[in-house]
């Protein structure tokens, strides 16, 4: 099986972690791998002075839809 980068470098964190936090890491990974659902994602070393405001902004959408759903 070959690796990907992202993928070797979340395998050399996780390695220097203590079990139950590594634990932790991976789950989010998972749950990362699931909301993305099958899309591919284009990771980036460097945010542009406008991502995180659209991160903002998608999260609070997504927090409102949530609520008005009842969720």
């Amino acid at each position: 099986m070959v690796l990907s980068a992202q993928e070797e470098s979340l395998i050399s964190v996780v390695r220097v972690l203590p079990p139950e936090e590594a634990v932790k890491v991976l789950n989010w990974a998972r749950q990362l791998s699931d909301l993305a659902g099958g899309r591919v994602i284009g990771w980036s070393d460097s945010w542009t002075d406008e991502d995180p405001a659209e991160a903002t902004a998608a999260a609070v959408r997504r927090f409102e839809d949530q609520e008005r759903d009842g969720r």
